[in-house]
């Protein structure tokens, strides 16, 4: 990402950055909070004009090597993603209750998501969240759809 920024001019290219999440991992009899990249393959750029940014990244060496090719996220997935992840770019852990059997976040950026909650795992402290409801993750011309996210989250009580 560094060596893009020299070769890019500042004119279109206003950020690039990765997307992180905070989870729960449990080594050495300790739970440790450790951050993983959201999305492990991809890199975000922030522009005002998307035409003169894709025609500036093509012209960066390190981006041509890449197979899959450059996308736009798309309004609806661009929203979730500040939603979830801020100004920071980290979603960080949540923390809820599980009340006969339907989740209720208490605390943190899935809070009022539980209807986008399509499985948790307490044992691993995660939860994998739908971007849409039909939504799987495709490249679709130069669109990109988001499928599904894992987010940390921490079941503190279950209710039956």
């Amino acid at each position: 990402m560094n060596k893009c920024g020299t070769f890019l001019s500042k004119k279109p290219f206003h950020k690039g950055f990765v997307l992180t999440y905070d989870r729960m991992r449990r080594f050495e009899g300790i739970w440790h909070l450790e951050r993983k990249l959201l999305f492990p393959a991809h890199i975000f750029f922030e522009s005002e004009d998307q035409k003169a940014l894709y025609e500036e990244l093509k012209k960066c060496s390190v981006l041509n090597e890449i197979k899959n090719g450059l996308f736009s996220v798309g309004e609806e997935e661009q929203t979730l993603l500040k939603e979830l992840c801020g100004e920071s770019g980290n979603l960080r852990m949540s923390e809820g209750i599980i009340r006969n059997g339907i989740p209720k976040i208490i605390k943190g950026p899935l809070k009022g998501m539980e209807s986008r909650i399509k499985k948790i795992d307490r044992h691993k402290r995660l939860a994998r969240i739908e971007a849409a409801d039909s939504a799987k993750k495709e490249c679709l011309g130069d669109k990109w759809k988001l499928g599904s996210i894992s987010a940390g989250l921490e079941i503190i009580e279950k209710i039956v």
